[in-house]
């Protein structure tokens, strides 16, 4: 509930501070003085969009700040979702707008997104301004009249969710097969590249080897004969380097008993011969191996020949990048012959989706089908005594092949005002007041439903007038003594005024500077020459103060 209302430097107002009381309230005042501009700012504190241009001209800053009551409302899962600090009892919520067009708002002291504020807003308070009568023509209004109606919601969220799930798997259903088309396009054309990797029997270094068996092979003969020079300087009978190491090194030890350095010397060149032998050794092994093989050579230029044109072909450089591009081939390959198998998959998932979701879809319609009748009844009910005593109103349910998000019904309100009358959609065949009056039967029905703890109609009394006005009156005076709820009345009309609990009036007021918007609660006095000013205009006469003072005793 609406507490209080703080609004400074917006449009007219420079300075506004009220308190907002429970129950059914009227607001009245002058075309032009204000009344608007109220609603406006209470607009910019639930998400409506904000314009410099409502700045009162020559400030800076304009802030407008509301305190509502939110007591038994368990808005605290609400709170948690826009991730902002709960209070059981109280919520304060204010919108800044600058003249550089900044905008902020926060929401008990919480800096705030919009979203946040539309989100809060929704639970908060329903603005119904006269646009708001268009909505009578749009299917989805009407259907979540019919829902909020009908106590649904559970089962909305779960037809929501396997809808969801269901339009997901559609998705992926889609784009499987369309992958699966279009790599099945590719399936040829990669299972030849994979044989010939396969065929090719790459091993990991293989190029290396090759290279430098290449290079040994085309030098053979230079080879060979440098390796058994070498092994004669090093071994060869009578005149070799290690027998020239073998003669010195005796020559030292010969020398050791007399000369101890000689000794040393004599182990290190023995170590030195040692090795040397070692090498010959080895130097006649290579020499030995070394044969020019033309078959092998041929063998080896052909092997790293094909290796260097899968290289170039598959834009790579070396074997091990062959070895892995082969196995990505041999998975892309095992990803399209499973590529079958999961798409059976997933049209078998959405079909079983589709059949819960139509289940579900049914469930729903049902519910609604149940509630139409309710709704038929109870709209009567209240259209009746607001002077269309012969309506007929009916919710027709048209039951669709296939769901869509909201189900598989359309629903469309018929409306007759006259006892033989065909039925039309209410749109096309209500007048103006009809319409308000519907809105406002319709409004009355939601209200229980969605425990909205403020309503507020601006001039829902439109196209209405006497004792009609009066029976529009007591619908609202009687949604406002319901679960504690605030019902807020901005109208022309002297017969809806005299029904509210409390009554505020706008006006303007002009100084030297600037025209100032104000808004004051009446007291009983004031009420009765309110009242009686709606009826007689400016002048006050006995007659309308009379009047004024019969409505307000009735109300």
């Amino acid at each position: 509930m609406l507490q209080h209302l703080y609004i400074q430097n917006y449009a007219l107002i420079e300075e506004l501070d009220i308190d907002i009381e429970q129950g059914f309230s009227v607001i009245t005042g002058e075309t032009g003085a204000g009344k608007s501009i109220l609603l406006g700012a209470i607009g910019l504190l639930i998400g409506q969009r904000a314009d410099i241009k409502s700045i009162r001209q020559g400030a800076q800053k304009c802030i407008i700040e509301a305190t509502f009551n939110i007591c038994n409302y368990n808005l605290k899962d609400l709170f948690d979702e826009i991730d902002i600090e709960y209070d059981p009892t109280e919520c304060i919520i204010r919108r800044e707008l600058s003249a550089n067009g900044k905008s902020r708002a926060f929401i008990n002291d919480t800096p705030a997104g919009v979203n946040a504020l539309k989100t809060l807003g929704d639970h908060l308070i329903d603005i119904h301004s006269q646009h708001q009568n268009l909505l009578l023509g749009k299917e989805d209004f009407q259907l979540n009249v019919l829902d909020l109606l009908a106590h649904n919601q559970e089962d909305k969220e779960k037809y929501a969710s396997l809808y969801a799930a269901y339009k997901d798997t559609k998705k992926a259903l889609e784009d499987a097969k369309e992958a699966s088309e279009k790599v099945q396009s590719e399936q040829d054309y990669l299972t030849f590249q994979l044989e010939q990797l396969t065929e090719a029997n790459l091993q990991e270094g293989e190029d290396e080897e090759l290279e430098k068996e290449q290079q040994t092979l085309e030098h053979a003969e230079e080879i060979k004969t440098a390796l058994f020079q070498a092994k004669d300087i090093l071994n060869a009978d009578g005149n070799s380097v290690i027998q020239a190491i073998r003669t010195a090194q005796n020559r030292l030890e010969g020398i050791a008993h007399v000369f101890t350095e000689a000794s040393e010397l004599a182990s290190r060149l023995e170590s030195c011969r040692i090795e040397l032998k070692d090498v010959a050794s080895e130097v006649e092994g290579e020499a030995e191996d070394i044969e020019y093989n033309p078959a092998r050579q041929a063998f080896v230029e052909e092997r790293l020949s094909l290796i260097y044109e899968l290289e170039r072909k598959h834009h790579v450089e070396s074997v091990e990048q062959l070895i892995n591009l082969t196995q990505e081939l041999q998975e892309k390959l095992d990803g399209i012959n499973h590529s079958e198998e999961n798409i059976l998959k997933l049209e078998a998932k959405l079909k079983e989706l589709e059949n819960k979701t139509m289940e579900q879809a049914l469930r729903l319609s049902k519910q609604r089908s149940k509630a139409a009748t309710e709704v038929e009844k109870a709209m009567c009910e209240k259209l009746i005594p607001l002077g269309i005593a012969n309506v007929q109103f009916k919710v027709d349910i048209e039951k669709r092949d296939t769901f869509d998000a909201t189900g598989i019904d359309k629903v469309t309100y018929l409306f007759s005002a006259n006892k033989n009358g065909a039925l039309q959609p209410i749109s096309q065949v209500a007048s103006g007041g009809e319409i308000a009056r519907v809105m406002l039967s319709l409004k009355a029905l939601i209200s229980s439903a969605a425990s909205l703890p403020t309503i507020i109609f601006d001039e829902i009394d439109t196209g209405v007038s006497g004792h009609i006005a009066e029976r529009m009156a007591l619908i609202m005076k009687e949604m406002g003594e319901e679960h504690g709820r605030q019902v807020i009345s901005i109208t022309h009309l002297p017969q809806i005024a005299a029904m509210g609990k409390n009554h505020y009036r706008v006006y303007k007021e002009d100084n030297d500077d600037a025209t100032n918007s104000h808004i004051v609660q009446l007291s009983v006095e004031e009420r009765i020459e309110e009242i009686a000013k709606m009826m007689s205009g400016s002048t006050l006469t006995e007659a309308a103060l009379s009047n004024a003072k019969t409505l307000l005793s009735i109300s």
